[in-house]
């Protein structure tokens, strides 16, 4: 397209916003761009354009239009975008690439995981990523881009650790390999004791095992009038936790204490006492994907034995330390809700209720203390 279309061009746009005079807010933009005195513009009727020029000239235009002000009225920061190079074709081939190079390393969610890094290290949200595609990548950024890869494809390192946050149930939480990754499996937990907690005036809440502090932080933000205390025997977990209650806030109703189950635990007035405890079977954990079994803690993963362990012991001694008709809730493994309600039932709970996670696994365990017996699945 030569100068004098886009001239042509650029004047009856403006024409339909009401411009005054268009020939010669266009031919003010155009030799701007150009860097052509205006009163020359026309001994380079004939000049093509190319694609940089053009998008710079529809730009102002745009930003014209956008803010019904002239071609000199126009404020520095709109200049300042239009002038800027715009990088996006260069930046989005390199994110192609860099999928590409998960993938050729059996990365599983390999796009997903890409944009997360590029979002962490050009700070923007996710699902703004693609907005933000026109800046041009520093060489800094594109080192530390590098770097996170290579410990994701090469290193297997979770996606969660490189950030070193993540998201749970809205709510963001400090990750590292000093703690499990807050799962979506665990927000079923959280949603269904919200659906009994809010039934309670002012209640008592132990989570046992607590790690990164996710369901404790949660329901304590969730439930404001509730009281929380999460314990631990790791004090790196409880490190962590104590950084998470103050990034949401929750300081003034969420505890924390180190204790092996149940060692330091005093009071015996707890409405509902919840554990998301080490799970998998030790024949299992030696199975797993490197990305567990490398890098999250193995004690908050099993037990080292049938996967049983915690379930049987919290449930044997959480009578002592709640009221009367308070619950007990799990969350188990797969094909674990069946032995963990028998382990509930022979320890005095009743009104077991098995919750299926969104792939219809049953996922949480629920019992009461007290009260007539009645297993439910809700799907």
């Amino acid at each position: 397209m030569k100068l004098l279309d886009i001239l042509k061009f650029s004047e009856e746009y403006l024409k339909k916003y009401s411009f005054s005079k268009p020939r010669l807010e266009s031919e003010k933009i155009i030799s701007h761009v150009l860097n052509l005195e205006r009163i020359t513009l026309y001994a380079y009727f004939d000049m093509e354009l190319n694609l940089e020029q053009k998008d710079k000239i529809k730009n102002y235009l745009k930003a014209m239009a956008r803010n019904r002000l002239t071609f000199d009225e126009l404020p520095k920061e709109e200049i300042s975008l239009v002038e800027e190079k715009d990088c996006s074709s260069e930046n989005r081939e390199l994110l192609q690439k860099s999928i590409e190079y998960l993938n050729k390393n059996d990365v599983k969610d390999s796009k997903l995981d890409a944009e997360y890094i590029f979002a962490h290290v050009l700070k923007v949200k996710r699902t703004m990523l693609f907005m933000n595609l026109r800046k041009e990548i520093t060489l800094k950024e594109k080192e530390e881009i590098k770097d996170l890869l290579y410990k994701r494809a090469k290193e297997k390192k979770p996606l969660q650790y490189l950030l070193g946050e993540w998201e749970f149930y809205g709510l963001p939480f400090k990750v590292d390999e000093r703690v499990l990754i807050p799962r979506a499996d665990t927000e079923i937990l959280v949603e269904q004791c919200k659906f009994i907690l809010n039934e309670i005036d002012n209640p008592k809440v132990l989570d046992i095992g607590t790690g990164s502090g996710a369901i404790s932080v949660t329901l304590a933000k969730e439930i404001p009038s509730a009281m929380v205390l999460g314990a631990d025997i790791s004090t790196d977990a409880l490190e962590v936790a104590v950084e998470n209650r103050k990034i949401n806030n929750v300081e003034s109703n969420l505890k924390f204490i180190k204790s092996d189950i149940f060692s330091n635990i005093k009071d015996n007035d707890y409405d509902m006492i919840i554990s998301n405890p080490p799970y998998i079977p030790k024949d299992e954990y030696e199975e797993l994907m490197p990305e567990v079994k490398q890098h999250e803690p193995q004690g908050a993963l099993t037990d080292n034995g049938d996967g049983y362990y915690f379930y049987k012991k919290i449930s044997e001694e959480s009578s002592k330390y709640l009221k009367d008709k308070g619950y007990l809730a799990f969350e188990v493994g797969y094909n674990q809700a069946h032995e963990v309600s028998q382990f509930m039932k022979k320890a005095g709970f009743e009104i077991i209720a098995i919750v299926n996670d969104y792939s219809g696994i049953e996922r949480v365990v629920i019992g009461r203390k007290s009260g007539e017996e009645d297993v439910n699945k809700v799907s």
